[in-house]
């Protein structure tokens, strides 16, 4: 039979050299929110005369966005990120109404409104020298000039100096917003570690439970590590789906380590008075094919998923597809692998301490 658990060991360095370097580059500020959580506008654009981004960043500092960044993506789009930019054009008051209702004598009022003449109205005086006439309001999607919206505004800027613009997507998301979904995002990963760790406690207890939760952890750790470093490299961002990956990923690690406790928990019964570390190998051995098999389909779909799905939703693919092999890795040879420790740690402790039958030896008096 082989010796998964003797070699506890290994799995421990191996999680170290995995999740430490995650934790450096978290520190060092690799993670790399979208206007989902910052705020902000992204404008997705080609423009006829395929500026670099560098020309396009000094042009938008000119119009009054110096904190602006611009990055190349594919096909010949710019991606231009900025404060947030208003979409929408302020509301323009009622027009007043042509005519005026006159009501006859003796008749209600309810009817007056129905019997109402229309009053021509006079035509409009002309304006004094010096005055600039009144112009109609722009269209909402208009691009001219200075009027419709500042985005309507900023893009025809754009456009005189660039040529013709070509937008893929554009969108805004406000600072209030974005402080909101991440407060909301990080109050539901805790309170579902917390009820998965109170859940654990009650069907196996507080080691059982406490294992689980470290190898949970683990995983977490693990993914948004790696998106940290590519961050760091190559500017991978993650949106809000990011938290729906996580959510996902904690299920899944704490559902296979459930299954493996379980086990455990009946060969205990099955075998009394076998070393819990045999106890512990055997029931690995019994759920590992059944692990990997369920991990083998999900990890297929997944990278499927990434490599010929729509890049909307890549980041989120991305996080599943890390978490899932994480999470397989953690339920077999970590979660269980603390448990052993955790055991023989204590069974070491209660043997060298006093009244255990064990000798002690007096020391000399002088």
């Amino acid at each position: 039979m082989y010796d998964i658990v003797g070699k506890r060991r290994w799995y421990f360095l191996f999680s170290a050299l995995v999740t430490i370097p995650g934790l450096i580059f978290i520190a060092l500020g690799g993670l790399k929110p979208t206007v989902d959580f910052t705020g902000g506008t992204v404008w997705q654009v080609h423009f006829a005369d395929q500026p670099s981004p560098s020309s396009v960043e000094a042009a938008l500092v000119q119009l009054g966005y110096p904190e602006a960044t611009v990055s190349e993506i594919a096909n010949g789009y710019l991606q231009i990120r900025t404060r947030p930019i208003d979409l929408l054009q302020a509301a323009t008051p009622a027009p007043v109404p042509s005519f005026v209702a006159t009501p006859s004598p003796g008749v209600a009022s309810a009817s007056a409104a129905a019997s109402a003449t229309p009053v021509p109205t006079p035509s409009p005086t002309p304006a004094p020298s010096g005055t600039p006439a009144a112009s109609p309001a722009a269209s909402p999607g208009a691009v001219a000039g200075t009027s419709g919206t500042p985005f309507d505004t900023l893009q025809a800027e754009l456009v005189k100096r660039f040529g013709a613009a070509d937008t893929a997507s554009v969108t805004t998301v406000g600072p209030i917003i974005g402080s909101d979904l991440i407060r909301s995002s990080a109050i539901l990963i805790i309170i579902g570690e917390l009820f998965i760790l109170a859940y654990l406690w009650i069907r196996f207890g507080f080691r059982y439970g406490t294992a689980a939760i470290v190898a949970l952890l683990h995983d977490v750790i693990v993914v948004v590590g790696t998106f940290a470093m590519l961050g760091f490299f190559f500017g991978l961002e993650f949106d809000a789906l990011f938290v729906t990956a996580l959510l996902t990923i904690i299920g899944f690690s704490v559902h296979d380590t459930i299954v493996v406790f379980d086990r455990i928990r009946e060969n205990r019964i099955r075998h009394a008075g076998e070393p819990f570390g045999a106890i512990v190998n055997h029931s690995i051995l019994q759920t590992l094919g059944r692990s990997i098999s369920t991990s083998l389909t999900v990890i297929v779909t997944l990278t499927a998923l990434l490599l010929l799905g729509p890049a909307t939703i890549r980041t989120f693919t991305l996080a599943l597809l890390i978490g899932v092999i994480s999470g397989t890795y953690s339920s077999i040879f970590n979660a269980s692998q603390i448990l052993v420790a955790w055991y023989e740690w204590d069974a070491n402790r209660k043997s060298r301490a006093p009244g255990t039958g064990r000798r002690q030896v007096r020391p000399l008096s002088r």
